[in-house]
Formats: structure tokens, sequence, C-alpha cells
């Protein structure tokens, strides 16, 4: 048996042992009923492999144990909680941890504190899980980091949403409620670079992966390249009304500096708002949003993404019992695209200037609802690729998860955004231990 083989089993074994050991018949252990402190966790196992050969990954596209560990404590003045995953994995091996990639054997997933220093006003501060918006899996105004590398290779949806080290402060006057996210220091998306997914490389014109990791140039002075979000948001007559604001950087590189030859994350400007209520008897959304690039207000440079506006529209019904479905459309409008074709030296693989995309999702539940099958579809008519995500989770017992899915993606060109990702189709199962 390989070496590695038998690190990963011998973990494994480790962490159920340390799972049954600290819980049991679903109570936490006295120790920290002392603390009054609240513990609990999780122990994951998942592999997954490619569904074709990648000349740029292995094809094992996942292979780890996961322990998170989960403790909070809620006091009189203040609450705090800390949350971490240690990891074993068996695709990226052993490396130190970097809390802002998640890379290495801890994944520091919360550590914050949250007090009320008026009757209206909560504070946040510390490492934690932000999200805002209206859209299923298509984020607008959503600001905060995301793992599409977690989600592509077959970890659970809740590692598509990566953790900010942020200032959150909310105020709850009468006439409407205040949030305000304060980042000190930018926090990217835990983007696509090649080491673990294959992926569209411009400065290359072909698919590369672990031949050609992205380098990237980002911004990291504390105080300096920092972040701020706005929401403003008020129910009225049914109706939930949501105004955005996000003054910050792009997400992911997608800009590139010719002289450092190393992407980079260009400055941007977000402004939006949403409208979410009920409509024959399911849950319609409308939300939009004006992504004005500030580092190129007139789409001239190549090199920089051009502004552009976004919108999406959704509608979630339950069609029978236990069984729902959700429809969206979205489309993105590029701005400045004649000044944005001129500025091509190969316009033959040039944005589209509408690109259009629909998603499906279907959930039934079953025996009880210990049976879960779901399946999330994207297709985008003009760029006409996809990616479909079927999903089965069975809870064997309270504390026992079972899951499997895949990650299939399709497109006619190599360089859209699904299309790029075809070689790596995969097919992942997993097995979840709480306590």
């Amino acid at each position: 048996m390989d070496k590695h083989v038998k690190i990963f089993v011998a973990l494994f074994v480790s962490f159920v042992i340390a799972g049954f050991a600290v819980a049991k018949e679903g109570k936490t252990i006295s120790a920290w009923d002392n603390l009054d402190v609240d513990f609990n966790g999780f122990i994951d196992v998942r592999g997954g492999r490619r569904l074709q050969n990648d000349p740029h990954q292995d094809d094992t596209s996942l292979a780890e144990a996961r322990l998170q560990l989960d403790l909070s404590r809620m006091g009189n003045f203040f609450t705090w909680e800390m949350k971490a995953d240690f990891i074993y994995d068996n695709v990226m091996g052993t490396s130190s941890p970097n809390f802002e990639t998640g890379a290495g054997n801890i994944d520091l997933r919360t550590a914050n504190i949250m007090f009320s220093p008026l009757s209206i006003v909560d504070v946040k501060i510390g490492k934690q899980i932000l999200t805002w918006g209206t859209g299923d899996l298509i984020f607008i105004n959503d600001m905060f980091p995301k793992d599409w590398q977690s989600f592509f290779d077959g970890r659970d949806v809740e590692y598509l949403k990566a953790p900010s080290d942020a200032l959150f402060l909310s105020i709850y006057p009468s006439w409407f409620d205040i949030n305000i996210v304060y980042t000190p220091r930018f926090d990217a998306d835990r983007y696509i670079s090649g080491e673990r997914l294959s992926y569209w490389n411009p400065m290359l014109g072909d698919t590369a992966g672990q031949n050609a990791v992205a380098k990237v140039d980002k911004p990291s002075d504390w105080f300096q390249d920092d972040e701020i979000s706005i929401r403003l948001s008020r129910e009225v007559n049914g109706y939930e009304l949501t105004l955005y604001g996000y003054y910050g950087y792009w997400k992911d590189p997608y800009g590139f500096d010719m002289q450092s030859g190393k992407a980079t994350f260009p400055k941007l400007s977000v402004y939006g708002g949403s409208v979410r209520t009920t409509v024959a008897g399911g849950i319609f959304n409308i939300e939009g949003g004006y992504y004005d690039s500030r580092e190129d207000s007139f789409g001239t440079d190549p090199l920089t993404p051009n502004s552009e506006i976004r919108g999406l529209i959704g509608y979630e019904h339950e069609l029978a019992r236990n069984f729902t479905m959700g429809l969206q459309y979205y489309l993105e409008v590029l701005q400045d695209y004649d000044s944005y074709i001129a500025s091509l030296q190969d316009p033959t693989r040039a944005r589209d200037e509408y690109r259009h995309l629909t998603t499906l999702r279907l959930t039934k539940m079953m025996l009880d609802q210990r049976l879960t099958l779901s399946m999330f579809v994207y297709y985008s008519p003009s760029d006409e690729d996809g990616y479909i995500r079927p999903v089965v989770k069975y809870k064997l017992t309270d504390n026992w998860l079972l899951t499997t899915g895949a990650n299939i993606f399709f497109g006619k060109e190599d360089h859209t955004f699904f299309g790029q990702f075809e070689d790596n189709n995969n097919l992942y199962v997993g097995a979840r231990y709480s306590f």
C-alpha cells in the first residue's frame, strides 16, 4: 500500500476515534459544559477522480480527511466563536497553513468576537463568513470572497464561501437596517490558479494547469489596500428592498501587468440593489449592479476589465411536497464594447457584449427527508457552455451523512467561463460524522 494512502487511512481512523470520544449520544463533553462553551464539529472524508485525462493535473481530483472543530461562547457582554479545519490533503500534500488562501493543513474558518455597545448596534470583529444578495449561486452585490476551487472539486457547498478578515457593523434605526463591512486588507477570492483545476490562460492562449500556475500581484497593505461594503435594507408591505455599495478591487485576478508578468486585481466599485417578495406561492427576486472598473473608465486597456452592468431575475417554487424548483436568468452587459474590441490583438476570442446565463435547481427529499436528490445546472446560450452539479445526500443516522456527486462542464470554446474547465470533470464521494 502506498505510504500516502496509509497516512490517509491512519488519519481517518484517528479522526473517527476522536469524534466518538468527544461526542457520545449527541452531548458535549463535561469539560466544555463546565466552561460554558458550545463545542461541536465534524469529520469529513472525501475522494474524487477526473472522468477524463488532463495532461496538466493528477487523475485524482480530491483525496482528503478534514476535522472541523467549532467552539463558541455567549456571554453577558460579548460572544466569541472559533472554527478551524484540520486537513490531510493527499492531492496537494503537506504545507504550512495560509489562512488567506486556505492552503495547508489548517484552514481557519472563523475567529471573531461580537458585542452590542448600544441597543441598536451590533459589532463583529475578526475572521467571519459573510454573504448577502438574492442570487442562488450567482453573486452580483455579494463582494465577499468565494472559493470556486472547493466548489468545483466536490467539497460541500458551505466551502464556496471563504472567510473575510473584517469589522461588521450593524445598525438598526427605525427607518431601515444599515450594515457596514470594513476589510482593512483586501480579501481576494480563492481563485482558480492551476494548482488543482486547469483553466484558460490568455497569455499562453491555451488551457493550463500545474504547468503554469498563475502568478499574481495582490494588493496587501493594511489600511491602504482596504475594502468597504454597505447595505441598506427595509421591508415594505411584504417587499424586501435593499441597496448595496462596494469600494475595493476585482475579487479575481482579471488584470495583467506586462512589466512584472503577473496577474493583477484592478480597482473596482459596485453599486446595486435588489427586491425580494412572494409571488404565486413562491419566492421572486430581482437584483442588479453596476461594476465600475476604475482603472479603465473608457474600456481601451485590453489588460484591465471593462465596466459592466449585471442583473438577474429568479423564482423558486415548491412544485409538490418535498420537491422544489428554482429558475434564474442572469445577464452581463460589457460597457464600451467597441473600444474593447479595438484594443484586442486577437478579437476571435473576444467576450460577447451580452452574456446570457440561465440556471435550474431541482431538489427532491425522500425517505422521511433522509435522502436528498439535487441538481444545479448553469447554461449560457451566448457562450454555448454550461455546468451540471448533481448531488445525492443520504442521512444514515443523526450523526452520519453520506454524499456523492459530480461536476460536469461542457462548452463549444475552450476560453469561455465554463468551457475552460472541461478537463476538470470529476466524480466524488464523501462521508461525514458530525458531533
